[in-house]
């Protein structure tokens, strides 16, 4: 009898400690839940917020390239006489042509055959083409002296600054032109010689003679240089 009543208080006892841990078991799932993961939402994608803040550029400073050094340009202007029929504007661009060298670019001969390309030689053969390399050495250049120069790197750079044309020269007006559309222009140039160690800046006057329409020696349409003074004793005032 007494060991029936203790197998019972016994049973009782378990089967109570048993519902006892379920209900606090039951208890603990409750208040703490399950964990998520931090880049997830709980069903295994991941959250907006994760997902912006990988998205998010590298805004962290990067070096820009370096710019590419460009060779240096060319101080001569081009080999071919503008076609206008503008005796002035021919005038000027000539007068630069014949004071712009680049010795980092061109040879002796090279500035000669493209001063040459101005000159136009007149039928009678009255400005031949030897005064055409004496007035270029009036300028203060020869062969040997730009071979001199191109070991310096030398160049000249020539700029236009005034000028005066026919009737606005004393000279003209004492000796007018021997044919209608030959004109006379005297032009003032600011001129800059420059070396890898030196600079030297002045001003050069140069006369240039241009051919023009109606001159039957002149084509229809444009001017002609045919001849340019840089010598001191030749230039025209």
């Amino acid at each position: 009898m007494v060991k029936s009543l203790w197998r019972g208080r016994l049973t009782h006892r378990w089967v109570f400690g048993l519902a006892l841990a379920a209900i606090l078991g039951a208890l603990i799932l409750v208040v703490v839940g399950p964990r998520e993961s931090p880049s997830t939402d709980g069903t295994g994608v991941p959250s907006a917020e994760s997902s912006t803040q990988k998205a998010l550029p590298n805004t962290s400073p990067t070096a820009s390239p370096k710019p590419k050094k460009s060779a240096p340009r060319s101080t001569e202007p081009a080999s071919v006489p503008p076609a206008t029929a503008d005796y002035r504007a021919l005038a000027s661009a000539a007068a630069v042509a014949v004071y712009s060298w680049d010795t980092r670019n061109s040879s002796y001969s090279d500035v000669y055959a493209r001063i040459r390309g101005w000159w136009f030689v007149l039928p009678d053969g009255s400005n031949p083409l030897a005064v055409l390399v004496q007035e270029f050495e009036a300028t203060g250049v020869n062969a040997g002296s730009f071979a001199s120069l191109a070991g310096q790197g030398a160049y000249r750079v020539a700029t236009f600054e005034s000028m005066a044309c026919d009737n606005e020269l004393v000279k003209v007006r004492e000796r007018p032109a021997p044919w209608v559309g030959l004109h006379v222009c005297t032009v003032r140039l600011k001129v800059i010689d420059q070396t890898v160690s030196s600079s030297n800046s002045y001003t050069a006057p140069v006369s240039v003679m241009a051919n023009c329409p109606p001159a039957a020696t002149a084509p229809p349409d444009r001017c002609q240089m045919v001849g340019f003074y840089a010598s001191t004793s030749r230039i025209v005032y």
